[in-house]
């Protein structure tokens, strides 16, 4: 085991920070979209079912079908960590859009009243009032998705983007079970090190509301 780690401790180092990399940026992008788009669905619910079931097949779409179908793509074939954060971001989507809807959808509507009784502009009211109410629901989606797009970037190895799945890949290939090992063991880390931290900002949110 020494052995191993000493001839492959700095590749699964590099390839940890490659898949972050990659989780990150889908992470940034997902949440810069679905984020405004669940805001926009709660004050126009008439297109919520519309949105929310495109979400969900997006969803459903297998990870590597994903990968493939971006792969002839002008501009995005051109480089593989392009298809991956894109595939990613498609697959964090739907939990942060729909929990985002969900949580300004559930604020009890005498809050709101007594927000406009304020004086409280649209905006205000979405900054001030709905948006500090929903935040725990908010985080809950991004928990689900961060944890998401970890598992599925193992997948982007196989169209050359790199990350842990290039160790679990090859050790598919050879048989060498140390090797899918040396990238299941990172990525599950990650995955749980993600969920763990977004779990404590979201119940220290609640704690807060309390």
């Amino acid at each position: 085991m020494t052995s191993f780690l000493a001839q492959y401790g700095e590749e699964i180092w590099l390839l940890s920070l490659e898949h972050l990399w990659l989780t990150g940026a889908a992470m940034l992008f997902a949440t810069a979209i679905a984020v405004p788009l669940g805001i926009w669905l709660a004050n126009s619910p008439r297109w919520a079912k519309v949105v929310l079931g495109l979400a969900n097949v997006l969803q459903t779409i297998p990870s590597l079908a994903m990968f493939g179908f971006l792969l002839p793509l002008p501009w995005l074939g051109e480089r593989a960590a392009r298809i991956a954060i894109v595939a990613l971001t498609a697959y964090a989507l739907l939990p942060i859009v729909r929990n985002t809807y969900a949580g300004i959808r559930g604020i009890d509507p005498a809050t709101i009243e007594v927000a406009h009784a304020l004086g409280l502009t649209r905006r205000q009211r979405l900054f001030k009032v709905e948006l500090p109410l929903a935040a725990a629901f908010i985080l809950a989606g991004l928990r689900t998705a961060t944890v998401t797009c970890v598992g599925i970037a193992t997948i982007a190895a196989a169209v050359g983007a790199g990350g842990l799945g290039e160790l679990i890949f090859r050790g598919v290939a050879s048989v060498d079970n140390r090797l899918v090992l040396a990238g299941a063991i990172p990525a599950a880390l990650l995955a749980l090190l993600a969920d763990g931290g977004l779990g404590l900002l979201e119940r220290w949110l609640q704690v807060g509301k309390a």
